[in-house]
């Protein structure tokens, strides 16, 4: 049997899913795309985060690379002017709420981005100047727990803006723009790149 692959740019308030079962109306990935029936996210993205997710058909490939330590790279927006020992503090890793517990996240790569990446608008506005200044920064983690980066970016003083991811692996977002779609005929996704 042959399946389909698919790296997609996942736009700000998209949900990484289907089928919503909630009353609420919510914008899925099936508005983005004809994907063939049993076509299913590799991982999520939450509904206010942005940037690359790889879709199968393959559920063993979905398994197979969810369950292996994969790199994930984001590009993350925080409010104030990151310093270096809030960078050193994410690279070292920092304490987390985690199902109602506290957990240390593992140590990661992080680093200041000295230029303002170029992702279009996001659709709703972040905020304006009047509210001070912002910063990006890489993460790269390669463990998932829920809103991991944005709890991890709020404990060393800098509170998540905007979220994109940029990498899985050696599988890049490059040029994609928000809700574009790129079948491919397959994909390997390295456990790291260095």
């Amino acid at each position: 049997m042959s399946h389909s692959h698919f790296i997609i740019h996942k736009p700000y308030g998209y949900l990484s899913q289907f089928i919503y079962e909630l009353k609420r109306k919510k914008k899925l990935l099936g508005e983005l795309y004809d994907f063939p029936k049993g076509t299913m996210a590799i991982g999520r993205l939450d509904e206010d985060s942005e940037g690359l997710l790889l879709l199968t058909t393959d559920g063993m490939m979905s398994e197979i690379i969810r369950s292996k330590k994969v790199d994930k790279e984001y590009y993350v927006q925080v409010d104030g002017v990151i310093n270096q020992e809030a960078i050193e503090q994410l690279q070292k890793g920092v304490e987390i709420g985690f199902n109602g517990t506290k957990y240390i996240t593992k140590p990661c790569k992080a680093f200041l981005i000295h230029e303002i990446p170029a992702f279009g608008a996001r659709g709703k506005k972040i905020r304006d100047e009047r509210h001070g200044p912002t910063s990006w920064a890489s993460i790269t983690v390669n463990e998932g727990k829920f809103r991991q980066v944005r709890k991890m970016t709020a404990a060393v003083g800098f509170p998540t803006l905007r979220l994109v991811r940029v990498r899985i692996g050696n599988v890049h977002l490059n040029d994609l723009q928000a809700g574009e779609v790129l079948e491919v005929s397959d994909f390997t996704v390295d456990s790291n790149e260095k």
